[in-house]
């Protein structure tokens, strides 16, 4: 699945949530560290995987609404 960030992203911080443009809210599951600041990035799901554009790793998620 593609889609957005609803606004500002400003990277993972262990137990970030993260609601898209298309309605649907995912939790972090996997530890990971980074903060980067972007506005409305582009995000791919597959699976239970997420990889925000310009992050270097795609991170374990749940889908929680």
């Amino acid at each position: 699945m593609k889609s957005r960030i609803d606004g500002a992203w400003t990277g993972w911080n262990g137990d970030t949530v993260v609601k898209l443009v298309n309605g649907s809210v995912w939790r972090q599951e996997q530890y990971y560290y980074r903060y980067q600041y972007k506005y409305r990035p582009e995000v791919i799901v597959e699976g239970n995987l997420m990889h925000v554009d310009g992050m270097p790793k795609a991170v374990r998620v749940r889908r929680i609404a």
